[in-house]
């Protein structure tokens, strides 16, 4: 049985319509990518899957009783505000030392308990926002370009992570992302969204769909390129030599 599926899903603001017939569902354990340009309404569906906006057409059904943890695309603390990681852990969650120290831990990060919040590099701050939504030991985690503002190197090790935690917990994982070439190695299933469902399935797959290629082919910095570049090792790339030399370094 799906954790989480859609079914027909649209969804508008006042006269815009951001999503159009989205089908979509999640099994347990599974990974699934969402990726799509700017103001695709891939937040919009985020947001209809949690029930945080309510769908102009179609239904979201969720498993009964289904644990939801929720990976925000940012979160803005006061720096001035003395707070500990324990403290911002529990302040939405009534958690134990113990509950709080385990999620830490799943996250990569065990030893931050008591460092304030406004100490953290970028990266650390990341992971505790992981760590709060695995306090609830949820059966699905939700996660809003939870790597957006962190350099490659970081959000590939963020990636792993959520690897290790699927491995670990056996919670299903749906991402949002503009990093394909980063992502795409970890996903079971990618779904392309451009105001509906352009493409989906195997990584492999999406990649070598014309409406895939037509999104991210070209004039968006080589995502495509730089998946191809990290697995296929094919570089006849219509970019020019500025991107290819980008690529390379990176």
């Amino acid at each position: 049985m799906n954790l989480i599926t859609v079914e027909d899903l649209s969804v508008s603001y006042g006269a815009n319509t951001v999503l159009r017939h989205v089908n979509m569902g999640v099994e347990p354990g599974e990974i699934v990518t969402i990726v799509g340009p700017n103001g695709s309404g891939k937040t919009s569906l985020l947001r209809a899957i949690i029930g945080a906006i309510k769908p102009s057409a179609g239904q979201v059904k969720r498993k009964p009783g289904l644990r939801i943890g929720y990976v925000p695309q940012k979160l803005h603390i006061d720096p001035t505000l003395p707070i500990t990681v324990e403290r911002f852990m529990r302040l939405t969650h009534r958690a134990s030392k113990k509950d709080c120290a385990t999620a830490l831990e799943t996250a990569g990060v065990p030893d931050l308990l008591k460092r304030q919040m406004s100490q953290l590099s970028g990266g650390q701050f990341q992971r505790v926002l992981l760590a709060r939504a695995l306090i609830n030991r949820p059966e699905i985690l939700l996660l809003d370009e939870a790597t957006q503002g962190l350099d490659q190197p970081g959000s590939a090790a963020f990636y792993r992570q959520i690897e290790d935690v699927r491995q670990e917990t056996g919670c299903a994982i749906i991402m949002i992302s503009h990093e394909l070439h980063v992502v795409m190695s970890a996903s079971d299933r990618v779904i392309c969204l451009n105001g509906h469902v352009c493409c989906e399935g195997s990584p492999a797959v999406v990649a070598s769909a014309p409406e895939y290629r037509a999104l991210f082919g070209t004039g968006t910095g080589g995502a495509l390129a730089l998946y191809r570049h990290d697995h296929d090792h094919n570089h006849d790339h219509h970019h020019d030599h500025g991107t290819d030399s980008q690529e390379a370094a990176e």
